[in-house]
């Protein structure tokens, strides 16, 4: 299955560090359709130890994602496939049909213990092949099912499609929503996001979903030096006033091959300012243009991470947004899948 092209994050199919063939192609990289293939996932909950994470387990439903933002750090992998971190990672896009499925299996596991899952960690739930693919709702059906927590994260306006099966979860607190608004200028949003929704349709979502009960956080990542650091408190007044109960952020991150990828694009975008926003990049990350140590990725130290440390913390405080990391989701009302006609045997 194939869709028609336009608008792409990247300039190239810039090579993954691992690749051992080379694509030639007459086609314009700008006009190269987006393919979706049918993935059988033997597993779909991943974990992590990171200790600058707040969550431990994640889903995601999809690899690659359309949305083609440039500073995603998921594109690189993509090399591990023998694909191109830049154009087939948003053009080539992995669907894990069978998710729901293996996730019900995985629940339904005698030494399965409960915990929130986060879901949309690496590529969007939300991305515009999942109005057909269904399979972010159908994993929501199986975890509302089992009254397990869990928490999305996504740019896209699509989350609103599933409001009957997030709110009543977040209504007995199970459920939350972290949306990410990286801008509010949709000129700069058609150059880091082509394909994610505008930063119009993403206040108007936060206001749905905290209409709807839901809690919601506010994801201002990345923010970029000279870019768009400008919008900082802008951004985080208006998602206070659309609902927002928490906010927070992350510097941009430059792991493998989004390095080259993102000086391309400022190189094309933004060639009056390539130089100020790399040294104040590299200054972030002692010197080079990233830095992977945990409690360093994310923020980045030395002046300029200090000053978007303390303009952030400023602009929260003012508009009375909580920490991130403030909501707290109940794993107690949790029943494997297949007993939902026993209910009345565990609440006895």
């Amino acid at each position: 299955m194939a869709t028609s092209a336009s608008n792409r994050g990247t300039l190239s199919r810039h090579p993954g560090r691992f690749q051992v063939t080379t694509v030639v192609s007459d086609e314009a990289d700008t006009a190269r359709p987006t393919r979706y293939h049918r993935e059988q996932a033997r597993s779909i909950i991943t974990h992590n130890q990171s200790p600058d994470l707040h969550f431990d387990s994640s889903i995601n439903p999809y690899r690659g994602c359309e949305h083609g933002c440039i500073y995603c750090f998921a594109r690189p992998n993509h090399a591990y496939v023998d694909l191109s971190p830049g154009q087939d990672f948003e053009a080539e896009i992995f669907c894990k049909d069978n998710a729901a499925e293996v996730l019900r299996d995985t629940l339904r596991k005698p030494g399965y213990r409960c915990r929130p899952l986060v879901i949309g960690t690496a590529t969007d739930p939300y991305q515009p092949v999942e109005r057909e693919r269904l399979i972010t709702r159908e994993i929501l059906q199986v975890l509302a099912e089992c009254r397990h927590p869990f928490s999305l994260i996504t740019k896209s306006a699509l989350v609103l499609r599933d409001l009957d099966l997030i709110a009543p979860m977040a209504v007995e607190g199970r459920a939350s929503v972290a949306v990410s608004v990286t801008t509010l200028d949709n000129r700069l949003k058609n150059q880091l996001e082509p394909r994610a929704s505008g930063g119009r349709e993403r206040l108007k979502t936060v206001r749905e979903l905290a209409r709807a009960g839901v809690p919601v956080t506010v994801l201002v990542a990345p923010l970029i030096p000279f870019i768009n650091d400008q919008e900082l408190e802008d951004i985080v007044e208006q998602v206070a006033a659309a609902g927002a109960r928490s906010a927070g952020y992350v510097a941009l991150r430059l792991p493998h091959e989004v390095g080259p990828l993102w000086e391309e694009w400022l190189q094309r975008h933004y060639p009056e300012r390539a130089e100020r926003v790399m040294s104040a990049l590299k200054e972030m990350h002692g010197g080079a243009s990233y830095d992977s140590r945990w409690h360093h990725r994310q923020r980045g130290q030395g002046p300029m991470a200090e000053l978007l440390a303390r303009r952030f913390q400023v602009a929260c405080q003012r508009h009375g947004l909580a920490p991130r990391e403030s909501f707290t989701l109940d794993s107690s009302a949790f029943r494997p899948p297949g007993l939902a006609g026993q209910m009345h045997l565990w609440e006895a």
